[in-house]
């Protein structure tokens, strides 16, 4: 069987050699016409007719020679319910929907988009290759602007994008795209599945900010929620729902239909006409706006019956397959996926589930569901309950280290340490759980950190980095989080009087020199830029060797690099031993106590580090942790440093201060990121200038081009 489902192209308004042609499946529905600005809503001169399968059409000739329905104008479908009633509703596949904003509540109105030539984007740039490992800037346009009020596309496009090219990501994941008439739902809430959210702008718009994107080579992920549709019957999906049984439905009826926590409407996968409608609405995404994959959100309530309420997953395969399981939602993943990886096949697929389902990230071929990626979702909850509940001395590095690598072997996850959900309003972000009210008085540079700050820096540093290092095949970090964006996030709401305050990010927060939100930017850069050098986040080598709970130390290695964490917060240990794979010189490869990353600089970065073999060769039970070579160290308290091995064949000759390049090692990390003063003698590095290797240790080994974010980054 061929899949083509370019459903779109057949179903709402389309062009058809001289006329317009309107398609609608409403199969409920005792007569239908279509309306609008074109015939003054009055739809008695253009009734429709319906076929066998239930659906409705029309053919509109042009006049001479142009579209009786213009582009930019105004249309709904007029139909009526067979109780006497009429009523109107958004076209099921309408591309764009506006409401007038001046009006409190004011119904959406589907909007014709077919803009003549000369007004369409036209893609000047391919899209860029898949990586090896994604590193992901998770991103709501509409609350990316500085001022209390709704974002663009095209400002998100010119003003975002190279901030988030600067940190080194590869990959943009975008929230809200999606029409969905409440925004504090935070675009989970789709009435509108093939229209752009018009609150930032057209699909024209839209398209801007892909192709930009695809010039800085950021690959660019749609979050899709096909899990669900939002339950308003006025501007939605759900307005087509008229009480008939469900093969004639988008949805199920009676109590299986509705989402009880979630007061939304569930889809039946198994109707021919919502495979149709779910499959090419993710076909348009990616044909008409060259999205590179998506994220699919709520997975685990689409897979199982009780839709994992009141569920806590243990790992018993009867969890996972039996009765409670939907087959068809799970068919119907399984024909996403297989769609989506032949029409492209470097696409990336991410799935939003709790549950831990086997085989749901292996490919279709192989009976698995065929996602790429799914997230790793135990892990922020795992630091919530840290930071809220637990002393820094109760926490238990086994602990940390389990959840960090309990995933299924063979299938990959997305790490992340904090996300949208731990932001929202009701919650805080890791850094103000750290850092709290300090936030509005201590992180000025001009004086020094107090406990607090000091503390709360350096645990923001490991925490994102241990999770990233060992959490998952890749790694993801919502808006803001990468320089501790303070406070929460509010969407307008009547609790808050509708106010945009809280629906922004401060990136001038990261700006100003003389604040520390500019250090933890530049570790975040750092993390980024050492998996481009060493691509340990693609490596299927990851081993930990050392959990001490005593001295609260964490040591593991992932690909060709060790890493050392202290999680202690008084104690340094000097000569501490360290277990590793192959014997030579070591060097420190990113240290979080940089003072370039505002910590304390007390780790030599010019420092070899000579290995001696443990054991006896071939006996890994007579090695160190299990490890036939080790080195000594300096591990400060909280503080994390990655080490790697120099290939001394291929060291080089210093040259004017930097370290020398190996054929692996690393030399100095370019990182394309907003100017960083440097703590040790007050000036800011920028441009092609390179950061000094003067006497303070904490600046030796590894040196950091800083650029601007708003320098060409192409």
């Amino acid at each position: 069987m061929r899949l083509r489902f370019v459903g779109y192209l057949k179903f709402g308004i389309n062009t058809e050699n001289d006329a317009t042609v309107y398609r609608e499946w409403a199969p409920a529905a005792m007569d239908a016409q279509l309306i609008g600005d074109f015939n003054n809503w009055n739809g008695s001169g253009h009734r429709m007719t319906k076929d066998n399968y239930g659906v409705w059409s029309i053919r509109i000739s042009h006049v001479n020679g142009k579209p009786a329905i213009p582009h930019n104008s105004k249309v709904k479908f007029r139909f009526h319910r067979g109780d006497g009633l009429w009523v109107d509703r958004v076209p099921a596949w309408i591309r764009y929907a506006t409401f007038d904003a001046s009006k409190f509540g004011a119904p959406y109105d589907g909007v014709h988009w077919d803009p003549p030539s000369g007004e369409r984007y036209v893609f000047k740039h391919p899209r860029p290759r898949k990586p090896d490992a994604p590193r992901i800037y998770e991103a709501h346009v509409g609350m990316s602007g500085e001022k209390p009020e709704v974002s663009t596309y095209r400002e998100f496009a010119d003003n975002v994008l190279p901030r988030i090219k600067a940190n080194n990501y590869n990959t943009v994941q975008l929230m809200a795209i999606m029409e969905h008439s409440y925004y504090a739902s935070f675009g989970y809430h789709v009435t509108n599945f093939f229209a752009v959210s018009s609150r930032s702008g057209t699909p024209e718009d839209l398209k801007y900010l892909v192709d930009k994107a695809h010039s800085l080579g950021l690959r660019v992920l749609m979050d899709v929620v096909h899990s669900h549709a939002s339950s308003n019957k006025t501007d939605g999906l759900n307005g087509y729902d008229v009480g008939q049984n469900t093969q004639e439905s988008y949805f199920h009826t009676g109590e299986r239909g509705y989402h009880k926590l979630w007061d939304s409407r569930l889809f039946n996968y198994a109707n021919w006409e919502v495979l149709r409608f779910l499959l090419s609405n993710l076909r348009y995404w990616m044909d008409e706006f060259m999205f590179d994959g998506f994220r699919f959100d709520g997975v685990t309530s689409m897979l199982y019956n009780h839709h994992g309420i009141n569920m806590s997953f243990a790992g018993s395969y009867k969890e996972y397959f039996g009765l409670d399981t939907d087959v068809d939602a799970v068919v119907y993943l399984m024909l996403a996926n297989h769609l989506m990886h032949k029409l492209l096949p470097e696409a990336t697929v991410v799935a939003e589930d709790v549950s831990g389902m086997p085989v749901l990230c292996r490919s279709v071929d192989e009976g698995g569901v065929g996602f790429d990626y799914r997230l790793a979702m135990a892990i922020p909850d795992r630091w919530i309950d840290y930071l809220k509940n637990k002393d820094d001395l109760e926490w238990s590095m086994s602990g940390i280290a389990h959840t960090l690598t309990n995933r299924r072997y063979t299938e990959k996850c997305i790490a992340y340490a904090e996300s949208h959900d731990q932001s929202i309003v009701g919650d805080k972000t890791m850094a103000f759980l750290l850092m709290d009210k300090e936030m509005y008085t201590g992180m000025s540079d001009l004086q020094p950190a107090s406990p607090t700050i000091d503390r709360g820096i350096a645990l923001q540093k490991m925490i994102h980095f241990i999770t990233m290092a060992l959490g998952g095949d890749g790694y993801l970090n919502f808006m803001g989080n990468e320089f501790g964006h303070p406070e929460w996030i509010d969407f307008p709401r009547e609790g808050n009087n509708w106010s945009y305050d809280k629906c922004r990010r401060q990136w001038s927060l990261a700006d100003i020199d003389h604040l520390r939100y500019k250090y933890m930017n530049a570790f975040d850069q750092a993390m980024n830029a050492l998996d481009d050098k060493f691509s340990f986040l693609s490596s299927s080598k990851q081993i930990v060797s050392d959990m001490n709970e005593e001295k609260k130390i964490i040591v593991f290695e992932r690909g060709d690099l060790v890493f050392v964490f202290n999680f202690h917060p008084s104690k340094t240990y000097d000569g501490y031993k360290v277990g590793c794979d192959l014997p030579g010189k070591y060097k420190v490869a990113l240290d979080s106590d940089a003072l370039m990353f505002g910590g304390h600089g007390r780790v030599a970065h010019d420092n070899d580090h000579f290995t001696s073999p443990e054991g006896v060769p071939g006996v890994p039970e007579t090695n160190f942790n299990n490890r036939p070579n080790s080195f000594k160290i300096l591990s400060p308290s909280r503080t994390c440093v990655a080490y790697y091995r120099v290939e001394e064949k291929a060291e080089k000759p210093k040259d004017e201060g930097a370290a020398s390049w190996g054929k692996t090692a690393l030399g100095y990390i370019d990182v394309e990121a907003t100017g960083v003063k440097d703590a040790a003698d007050g000036e800011a590095t920028s441009g092609s200038e390179k950061a000094s290797t003067g006497g303070d240790s904490s600046k030796k080994g590894i040196n950091f081009v800083f650029l601007s974010p708003d320098k060409d980054n192409k």
